[in-house]
């Protein structure tokens, strides 16, 4: 039991490591020798849990993605109408922007990585599909809208996501106190 523990232990301590060094560094200015002494283990343990560079950095999208949908999924929650979900997302994308910019940077990263490795591109397309789902269900189903002006509830819910992400990468890139504000452009789909 206690070398199990242990395990998911080291295991995990790896995964934050990594977590941490790609989210500040970039993917490209990490090496597998960074993570090993961020983590505080023989380079050797990586491989053992992760077999390479792909198998942990694979393991980092998923941990990524599952905190991205777990919090998005709980912000849209927590209104009670369509319209103060739609307000709820734009301030959870402005609250990481400006309070954990290192969790987009690192989604941004893999985005990048996804258009080249059809193994990070199925991660990746799987969670902006479940992002726009997400919004579909929590956004437009309450309103029972099935088409706004010919395009219909799921193309809206991409075009806010891509929308949202993409002011996200114009803040990060350009410090324009005025960016955010954009965000709030997209509650007049819901007035």
């Amino acid at each position: 039991m206690f070398s199990e523990t242990n395990e998911q232990t080291q295991s995990g301590k790896i995964l934050l490591a990594a977590y941490s060094c790609i989210s500040t560094s970039g993917y490209a200015n990490v090496s597998m020798r960074n993570i090993a002494d961020e983590a505080g283990v023989v380079l050797s343990q990586l491989n053992y849990y992760y077999k390479n560079k792909e198998g942990l950095f694979k393991e980092v999208v998923k941990m990524m993605i599952s905190k991205y949908l777990r919090e998005i999924e709980e912000s849209l929650k927590q209104q009670s109408s369509p319209q103060k979900r739609a307000r709820g997302l734009i301030n959870y994308f402005k609250n990481m922007l400006q309070h954990n910019p290192e969790l987009f940077r690192l989604l941004y990263d893999f985005t990048g990585l996804a258009i080249w490795s059809p193994v990070f591109g199925s991660l990746l397309s799987e969670l902006f599909k479940d992002l726009s789902d997400m919004i579909e269900k929590h956004l437009f189903n309450d309103l029972q809208i099935k088409e706004l002006k010919g395009y219909s509830a799921k193309t809206l819910s991409r075009l806010i996501l891509g929308s949202m992400f993409g002011t996200g990468i114009q803040v990060l890139l350009d410090q324009d106190e005025e960016l955010p504000e954009a965000l709030n452009a997209m509650q007049i789909l819901f007035e």
